[in-house]
């Protein structure tokens, strides 16, 4: 009998394929929110409905300008994974829910270990009541956020954190 995989890798596996979505030309992500183990929700990176993508005109800007990763969101065209999949659910779908977040590079398809949400994203999830996120670091392994505990009372945001550099 085939061993079967975890509940975590399992939606993290289905977020990795969200992410073959993905417009971006620097990294690709995907998110899976899910409540009472049902999805509710995907989102991909990429240009708002309507406009162009960074892989239709072939060009991004922030890549152009040598900005590293994590900075000057604002010159990028793509709406975040977290962010579309969080439009695309109900409040009353999220609250206590879990979001699956996976990210690869464009270029080489590596899975990128050691990434989380912006400092926008990370509010739009405590808003809209997300309990945990699970990151995939690899095929196997994640790290977890609980979200109250670690981006709630731990605000990096108040005294020249992570979430303020970003800023």
């Amino acid at each position: 009998m085939a061993v079967r995989r975890d509940k975590i890798n399992y939606y993290l596996d289905i977020a990795d394929s969200v992410c073959e979505r993905s417009t971006c030309l620097r990294i690709r992500y995907g998110a899976v929110i899910v409540q009472n183990d049902e999805i509710v929700s995907t989102g991909y990176n990429g240009a708002p409905r309507g406009r162009k993508n960074c892989s239709d005109v072939g060009f991004c800007l922030r890549e152009a300008r040598g900005i590293p990763s994590g900075e000057r969101y604002e010159l990028c065209r793509s709406v975040h994974a977290e962010a579309n999949a969080i439009i695309s659910a109900g409040r009353r779908e999220m609250l206590g829910a879990s979001l699956y977040l996976a990210a690869r590079d464009a270029k080489t398809n590596e899975v990128l270990a050691n990434r989380t949400s912006c400092s926008m994203c990370r509010r739009l999830i405590i808003n809209a009541g997300i309990k945990n996120v699970y990151i995939r670091e690899d095929d196997e392994h994640y790290s977890t956020v609980d979200v109250e505990r670690d981006w709630v009372k731990e605000d990096d945001s108040l005294f020249g954190g992570e979430s303020q550099e970003r800023a």
